[in-house]
């Protein structure tokens, strides 16, 4: 027995409710103690077994315990590899930044510093935001309606979610949100309106330092840009010397189909902040991207504890092998038409859910017109062995977050899993 958590006559969930903060937020829609996952499955500590299409909020694109990335990290371990090392130089860390150049970059055309400034994706958006400043000598940040960039300040300056925000407990400054791609009424060009506002002496904004842009909003509710819009966006930040931040923690690494979310559609952002699964282990780590003449840092200028994170290093480093090949891009995009088929399906054949489709890739979801729907599918789900979570300002949206590496019997044994909820819901 630990913590009370195999004694039969206590609440296994005893321990977290009595000792750990009310913040915690996951716990209260899975209430499980998990203790055990392989590849798209996990298991509470009585053994039942869950489908899982969150994928640790995307940061498990690889899956649970991926077998080659683990033999990798745990041989490393018992050779004494260095684990933490600031930014001392490691072999660790060269082997990552060799072959993120060569398997990521050097094939895409692209030429980027990179920078390690912390663990966590907000880490990378805060830098992102600070080197902008510095870069154009402006304060001013543009973010868009719905977006979600992080939980510290300066990231969540430049988040939509008005909950979210009102955790700051001060005023966010130096932020304007602008309406992100459809936003207003699925007609107006918000691209153009952006323009005209930067144009009009009367606007009362000032030139920004950056434009801060999701390609799929996630955590907003899987909106989805148009590459048109992206490329008037970009085009808009050249003419005006604007620095353009992409920021692709939870939708790039393959998360989309390509490595970067936005390769399709030719951009080539200033900046890049990438974290999630890009350790491919659920290590944190996370990088900027910087392009070179934006890499005017002062040594030490922007830095932090945990940036030698070698066995994220490590395993982030084995994950890229996957990305040698085109096989993994194009199983996600198969699998993509898989899941939006049967989302599609399941809208029309129950119309009263008012639901429509949205997503890219492996990241796609059910919008739903009806209050409270996305929670209840999502509660009826976990009672049968399937864990999906919802997004959205109002949880309204369904959100599907399968591994990458998911095998065809779990993806479909998932989707079954999620009509029967949704009858039982309805029902």
């Amino acid at each position: 027995m630990v913590n009370g958590i195999g004694d039969k006559t206590l609440s296994p969930l005893k321990v977290f409710e009595d000792l750990e903060s009310s913040v915690r937020s996951y716990i209260r829609s899975f209430p499980a103690v998990f203790s055990r996952a392989q590849g798209s499955r996990v298991w509470d500590v009585d053994g039942r077994e869950y489908i899982d299409f969150i994928a640790g909020a995307g940061a498990l694109n690889y899956g649970h315990n991926n077998p080659r990335l683990k033999e990798r990290l745990v041989a490393y371990i018992q050779e004494d590899g260095i684990t933490h090392s600031l930014d001392l130089a490691t072999s660790a860390k060269a082997g990552f930044l060799e072959a993120f150049q060569d398997v990521i970059l050097k094939p895409r055309g692209m030429s980027y510093k990179v920078m390690f400034p912390g663990p966590a994706g907000t880490n990378a958006v805060e830098s992102a935001l600070k080197l902008a400043r510095k870069v154009t000598g402006r304060t001013t940040v543009m973010a868009f309606t719905n977006a979600f960039h992080g939980m510290t300040l300066g990231s969540l300056a430049a988040t939509g979610n008005r909950f979210k925000r009102g955790g700051a407990g001060l005023p966010l400054t130096n932020t304007v949100i602008m309406p992100y791609d459809q936003y207003v009424d699925g007609e107006m060009d918000t691209a153009d309106y952006l323009e005209q506002v930067l144009d009009d002496e009367g606007s009362g904004i000032p030139l920004p330092a950056a434009i801060i842009l999701e390609t799929v909003q996630g955590e907003g509710g899987v909106n989805v840009a148009r590459g048109m819009w992206l490329k008037k966006i970009e085009k808009l930040c050249r003419r005006r010397e604007i620095v353009l931040i992409v920021d692709d923690i939870q939708v790039g690494c393959g998360r989309t189909g390509p490595f970067f979310s936005f390769e399709p559609y030719g951009l080539n952002p200033d900046l890049v902040c990438l974290s999630k699964s890009l350790s491919g282990y659920g290590l944190p780590l996370s990088v900027t991207l910087i392009r070179p003449e934006m890499d005017i840092w002062d040594p030490g200028e922007h830095n932090g504890t945990f940036r030698g994170q070698d066995l994220a290093f490590l395993t982030a480093t084995e994950a890229l092998a996957y990305w040698r090949t085109d096989a993994l891009t194009q199983g996600t995009l198969d699998n993509a038409e898989r899941v939006r088929t049967v989302l599609q399906d399941i809208a029309d054949a129950y119309p009263s859910l008012e639901a429509t489709v949205r997503g890219r890739g492996l990241i796609q979801g059910l919008a739903l017109g009806r209050a409270g729907m996305g929670a209840k599918i999502s509660q009826a789900a976990f009672q049968r062995g399937l864990m999906a979570e919802t997004s959205g300002p109002e949880g309204q949206v369904l959100k599907l977050l399968p591994p990458l590496t998911i095998d065809l019997a779990t993806l479909d044994q998932g989707l079954q899993i999620l009509r029967e909820s949704v009858v039982s819901v309805l029902a």
